[in-house]
């Protein structure tokens, strides 16, 4: 008796599940769940791998036995219908759903109540029946497909292509700025977020015109003005701000890609303006040769070998390392504070010095001594120091970074005394200066001395309410 109601109970646990799964789908644009319901569609990426695996094994096992064991195909079903619910509630962030997500959708639902079905026929001792058979093989195939289309909108639709080398020699000799550089840049470094079938921040940027749309805070891009483009901005925010784009733990643009999308968009946003239209001395033309150029990756390779080995041995729950282009030896760093901080976070890098060309200390307590180390590495191109404790002192120590392009000092204590030091980097082509005690003379100073020199020196206030209406109507929401 006690085993007959919990068949019975469990069997009206697969039936509401998936009565109300298909609820969801047939009245989605009547569904306006709480937040807590809603955050619960997070946890769909993290139990759909145990569905997946579940039915496979409950398949295998079908054919190759006589009967599936009750406890696995019970287990397979209720996660199956859990992982399409919470995936219906996680497609209810995107404003606007793509064919991808569409389809994802509907043939995860699929599987679901395929195996909810299945439940149902094996309870009724028709587990080998030839139709039970049949749905089990159709069952295998959904699962792949749906699978396939999961995939493609987290990695993008050709996420199994076989690689392909996307060296710069493949651009052409008069490229297009837009369609042979800047949509490249946007596709290695934007487009898995923000393509038609994910449109986070209901931003798409696949086209010129979907960029000129723009998303939730309206165009992403003026054409002639970089200063109010909200996509410019947006990347030279602090990686921590949550409007950084990319996101933090996300690959970064390097300091040209940025700069190429900031002169493209002073000179118009055109999708018809080619190299060969731009004067040899024009900024951007002489971005987009270098970008072509295979110079840069020359001179990384006369950088120390350093083997995936050291890397891994190197790395912790705090330090990232990556290397910066393919299998070049130049490599990236971003360290993060951990609970308790030791100088030997950075100081244990002194073996990779010489390779490391991007390095990003944000935030953490650093000295004398990881100063001292972060001089020493000569071949830096790109330090993130803001939100630290240096001081002019500190910057002084800096004067053996020549080859640095990039520096971000904001929300600092130097001042003044810096502007010296500063000027000295000759190949300094961004500095973050927000929030320190570098006077508006200093900064003339700085632009005087290097007037190609980009100075950022505060976020226009036009975009920091942009950014604040835009928090004030999810909140609300």
């Amino acid at each position: 008796m006690e085993q007959l109601y919990k068949k019975r109970w469990i069997g009206y646990l697969v039936f509401g599940l998936s009565v109300f799964l298909l609820f969801c789908l047939c009245f989605e644009s009547y569904i306006k769940p709480p937040v807590l319901v809603s955050w619960l569609g997070r946890w769909h990426p993290l139990i759909l791998h145990f569905p997946i695996v579940l039915l496979v094994v409950a398949v295998f096992t079908s054919f190759t036995q006589k009967k599936v064991a009750a406890l696995l195909l019970i287990t397979a079903t209720l996660t199956a219908l859990i992982t399409a619910i919470s995936g219906f509630l996680l497609g209810l962030d995107e404003s606007q759903k793509g064919d991808l997500l569409f389809w994802h959708q509907w043939l995860g639902a699929g599987v679901a109540l395929f195996a909810a079905l299945w439940y149902w026929l094996e309870t009724l001792n028709y587990g080998q029946h030839i139709g039970t058979k049949t749905l089990q093989i159709i069952l295998i195939f959904l699962v792949a497909i749906t699978g396939h289309y999961g995939g493609s909108i987290t990695h993008g639709e050709n996420f199994l292509d076989m690689p392909k080398d996307k060296s710069y020699a493949k651009i052409p000799d008069n490229p297009l700025i837009y369609e042979h550089i800047v949509d490249r840049i946007l596709e290695q470094n934007c487009v898995s977020c923000h393509n038609p079938n994910k449109q986070k921040g209901e931003l798409v940027v696949t086209s010129l015109k979907d960029l000129i749309k723009g998303g939730e805070n309206g165009s992403s891009i003026h054409a002639g003005n970089p200063d109010k483009s909200v996509l410019l901005n947006r990347l030279y925010l602090p990686k921590e701000d949550k409007e950084h784009m990319p996101p933090e733990g996300k690959k970064q643009l390097s300091t040209t890609e940025i700069e190429i999308i900031k002169e493209w968009i002073s000179l118009g946003a055109s999708d018809t303006l080619r190299l060969n239209d731009l004067k040899t001395n024009q900024p951007l033309a002489k971005l987009v040769t270098k970008m072509m150029s295979p110079n840069q990756l020359e001179k990384w390779s006369v950088l120390p070998i350093v083997q995936d080995s050291t890397i891994q041995r190197l790395e912790s729950d705090y330090v990232t390392i990556r290397r910066v282009f393919g299998n070049t030896n130049a490599l990236s760093i971003n360290m993060y504070t951990p609970p308790t901080y030791n100088p030997d976070l950075i100081l244990r890098l002194n073996a990779i010095r010489n390779n490391i060309i991007e390095l990003d200390l944000s935030g953490l307590p650093i000295e004398a001594k990881e100063i001292e180390f972060v001089a020493s590495c000569t071949n830096l191109e790109s330090l993130e120091i803001d939100k630290t404790a240096i001081t002019d002192h500190e910057i002084e120590a800096l004067n053996t970074l020549t080859k640095l392009k990039s520096l971000k000092v904001s929300e600092t204590e130097i001042g003044d005394k810096s502007t010296a030091v500063l000027s000295n980097f000759k190949n300094l082509k961004n500095l973050f200066i927000y929030e320190t005690n570098i006077s508006q003379n200093g900064i003339d100073q700085l632009q005087g001395n290097n007037p190609e020199l980009r100075i950022i020196s505060g976020i226009s206030e036009e975009l920091r309410a942009a950014f604040i209406q835009t928090d004030s109507i999810k909140k609300e929401q």
